[in-house]
């Protein structure tokens, strides 16, 4: 093809496209492949651990609960309508990114630290946080140590291919320490290989610590959570790169939440808010205003989050709270957190 006949075809397609009789492809459907795919299957795929108290574990009819599971719940509301359309994937430390970039998954909601490494080489990206936490240390009190600083030559249980790993290294490194890593894939062995004295301290986000120490009962006193936080561990939601449109769903999705909670609006009264004349709950409500569909969304996608899921904090009380976990720089900017909603307009 000669130079002036590609300058004329491309001249052609730029005139069709701006008369409306060519479209480009992605907007044959919601422009996004990922929403496009969970639409045709009716059903959202979500990576998950299962093994995790507050965060994603079955209960005893096998409904996935906690918050990693409300938040794939959550987003499959906006984007099918429905909340109960959500299917949840197992995935393990090692393979849950795999699972993501190849498409076995739609999104990861997996306790999963958001980090330079792991944005920039795997092909993913995180789409919001829906928990801050920092690397912990759990020992028993019987071990009389008070500090991590007191662990110098310790042994210490951790979960291989994760940020605690490298947390802990860097941190004995930093302090001139040394400890020996006990790497055990498997949740419960973890646990049962710290309560049975095969490692001296058990090591990762705190928040998992806390759970697992209140899941303890009567034996929760004999052991000790360690002051030190010695990392920033934003947990947060995972998408595949290159899929715009899925990003903005997901995002807003936790935006839509956190805004609610911000105007007062939950699952059992968002129907009264419904005729409210605040012109930013109209929006996000879709009394008025095409937000939704700016997404590729219902209007409605908001209120469906809301009525079907409830607003962040009723997240925390349902999941969290239970679990003795203070929620602190995880409450609302208001409440002195750090989850901040920009405006849906």
């Amino acid at each position: 093809m000669t130079r002036l006949q590609t300058g004329a075809l491309a001249l052609l397609a730029t005139l069709l496209t701006g008369a409306g009789l060519a479209q480009p492809v992605a907007a044959q459907g919601s422009g996004s492949a990922t929403l496009d795919a969970a639409r045709g299957r009716g059903q959202l795929l979500c990576g998950v651990a299962g093994n995790v108290p507050g965060f994603s574990l079955p209960d005893s009819q096998g409904l996935m609960k906690g918050i990693d599971a409300d938040s794939c719940r959550a987003v499959t509301a906006a984007a099918l309508g429905d909340a109960n359309k959500a299917k949840f994937v197992i995935t393990t430390t090692q393979n849950r990114f795999t699972a993501l970039q190849s498409g076995e998954v739609d999104m990861l909601s997996r306790s999963t630290t958001w980090t330079l490494g792991r944005e920039a080489n795997l092909g993913l990206e995180f789409a919001w946080v829906n928990y801050y936490d920092g690397t912990g240390f759990l020992v028993k009190k019987s071990a009389g140590v008070k500090s991590a600083k007191d662990m110098d030559g310790a042994t210490i249980c951790v979960a291989p291919g994760t940020s605690t790993e490298l947390a802990i290294n860097d941190y004995f490194r930093l302090n001139k320490l040394k400890f020996t890593p006990i790497l055990i894939q498997d949740l419960a062995e973890i646990h049962n290989a710290f309560m049975s004295g095969r490692c001296d301290a058990y090591s990762t986000d705190a928040s998992a610590l806390a759970t697992f120490r209140f899941s303890q009962g009567p034996k929760a006193d004999d052991l000790v959570l360690l002051p030190e936080i010695i990392s920033k561990e934003p947990l947060g939601v995972m998408v595949r790169k290159g899929d715009d449109k899925w990003f903005d769903v997901v995002r807003w999705t936790f935006i839509a939440m956190i805004t609610a909670e911000e105007k007062g609006i939950n699952s059992t009264n968002v129907d009264t808010f419904l005729n409210s004349n605040d012109p930013d709950i109209r929006r996000l409500l879709g009394v008025e205003g095409d937000m939704g569909k700016a997404l590729g969304l219902d209007n409605k996608w908001a209120y469906n989050v809301i009525k079907q899921v409830g607003n962040l904090g009723e997240v925390w009380d349902r999941d969290i709270t239970p679990m003795g976990v203070p929620r602190g720089i995880n409450n609302i900017w208001t409440k002195g957190g750090l989850q901040y909603a920009p405006p849906i307009r």
